[in-house]
């Protein structure tokens, strides 16, 4: 957009919008951990910008724990990870690598923040619920693929149920001498492929998914939920089915699942759960800072020093029980996070310290890191808006000069207020394309190019009111 002037799609653009990237990552054959260090880091580059020394100390512990499970024998064992602590101030890309980690990641993950937790004593969530919140995305992990394995037997049980359904049994309602109904069943099944049968209504059995669950005090003093199976203690009380009326393509999703169900051992998936947990489980540890204790506090401080202290074996290495079973954390690698502006790392104590023994400082980010994140990342705000405004069949734009103009406001803004790092180019962009956004469809079919003159005019008089820009930025 020039001058808040529109051009129509029949015009001549001098820029031709950006084709919003396709979701992008690893093969399914290849996990991240088998991955070189300078691969891990190629993956994190498409997302994150800078960073370099986070980036390879990530890549190296996700290396070195492939290198530990080539190993065989008592050494294995001995091999502990190296854990990590990441400290720079907030918006810099803490969280971002954290998270771009869990979509690349092939094991169980969890990021949590430190702040949740309470000690040992206090009503909230004990530090040990972390590794039963990581079992349980490990056995979601495992039954998900599981179901992919018995996909195609679970298909073919559910179409013979669902056959039954549509064309019941002739034992049912006629004796073998009088007629069979295997032609017309093949007749309905041969539909039933073809989909012309998808909307029709059917009856099925659905198991009650709501089961009575108990919230107990455990021996380490949290409150915790004990997912008690009822069903199979009580399964005159709580075994019950309720018939319900869906259309065909329904029932074969349903029945799909209940097939499934049956085909997967439940055993078998507790214990690669475990297993998974146990030996390739990653914890990202936010905030890390908030619990630390600075020097001659009281009060609340003693409550945080208590969380650090809760957090200590775990991080070093204990047994967690859980309703899966007992799970050791002792090769669970954890990356810990924290701006650190009211405190430092020497507040920790000493002992937990000393399991962070990686330490990354993260920079501070400036113009020229903010022009990168706007334009290099697959995923870059500018390719999120282009692609947002394309469904209303707008062609949205920005110059090399727009791009620049909005990094300085930012880091303008940043140093006046608040600095949240690239957390503000959200806030600016939102600000800019807030007028475009709203009349989006009423101007379809146009080309929008934003450039410089049209930043500084939507942006300049709230970046120069501090006052204002306090609140609205």
């Amino acid at each position: 957009m020039t001058d808040g002037s529109l051009k129509t799609r029949g015009e001549a653009s001098d820029t031709q919008a950006a084709q919003p990237s396709g979701p992008t990552g690893l093969s399914p054959s290849r996990a991240i951990e088998s991955l070189s260090p300078r691969e891990i880091v190629a993956e994190l580059d498409k997302y994150v910008v800078g960073q370099k020394a986070a980036k390879r100390a990530v890549a190296i512990a996700l290396r070195n724990r492939w290198r530990r499970q080539q190993i065989q024998g008592f050494m294995a064992e001995e091999i502990m990870p190296k854990n990590i602590l990441m400290i720079g101030p907030t918006g810099v890309g803490k969280t971002e690598i954290a998270r771009r980690l869990a979509k690349l990641a092939r094991v169980p993950f969890l990021k949590v923040e430190a702040s949740k937790f309470t000690e040992v004593g206090y009503v909230g969530r004990d530090c040990e619920s972390m590794i039963r919140d990581l079992v349980e995305l490990s056995i979601a992990m495992v039954k998900e693929e599981k179901r992919r394995e018995v996909l195609a037997t679970a298909e073919e049980s559910a179409e013979e149920r669902l056959l039954h359904l549509l064309v019941p049994d002739s034992s049912s309602y006629f004796s073998d001498e009088d007629t069979s109904l295997a032609p017309t069943r093949e007749k309905f099944r041969q539909r039933l492929r073809e989909g012309k049968l998808e909307h029709r209504q059917v009856e099925i059995e659905v198991d009650e998914t709501r089961y009575p669950s108990f919230e107990m005090f455990t021996p380490q003093g949290g409150v915790e939920e004990v997912g008690i199976n009822l069903k199979e203690m009580m399964p005159g009380l709580f075994g019950r089915r309720q018939r319900q009326s869906v259309t065909v393509a329904q029932a074969r999703e349903i029945l799909k699942q209940q097939e499934a169900e049956k085909l997967i051992d439940q055993r078998s998936v507790a214990q690669e759960a475990r297993e998974r947990v146990e030996q390739g489980g990653l914890i990202f540890l936010d905030e890390i800072d908030k619990v630390a204790v600075r020097e001659g506090g009281r009060g609340p401080d003693v409550s945080r020093e208590g969380v650090q202290r809760d957090l200590l074996p775990i991080v070093e290495g204990t047994t967690v029980t859980t309703k899966y079973g007992m799970v050791k954390t002792d090769h669970i690698l954890f990356i810990a996070a924290g701006a650190f502006h009211l405190s430092k790392p020497a507040d920790l104590i000493p002992e937990l310290q000393g399991r962070l023994p990686i330490r990354v400082e993260l920079d501070a980010l400036g113009q020229d890191d903010f022009v990168r994140i706007l334009t290099e990342p697959e995923a870059s705000l500018t390719k999120q808006y282009e692609a947002l405004l394309a469904t209303e069949d707008l062609k949205l734009s920005f110059d090399r000069e727009a791009v620049e103009e909005l990094a300085r406001l930012a880091v303008e803004v940043n140093s006046n207020n608040e600095n949240i790092g690239a957390r503000r180019l959200a806030t600016l962009m939102e600000r800019l394309l807030e007028e475009i956004s709203f009349e989006a469809p009423e101007i379809r079919g146009r080309d929008i190019k934003v450039d410089g003159n049209y930043v500084r005019k939507a942006l300049s008089d709230i970046v120069k009111d501090e006052d204002l820009s306090r609140y609205v930025l």
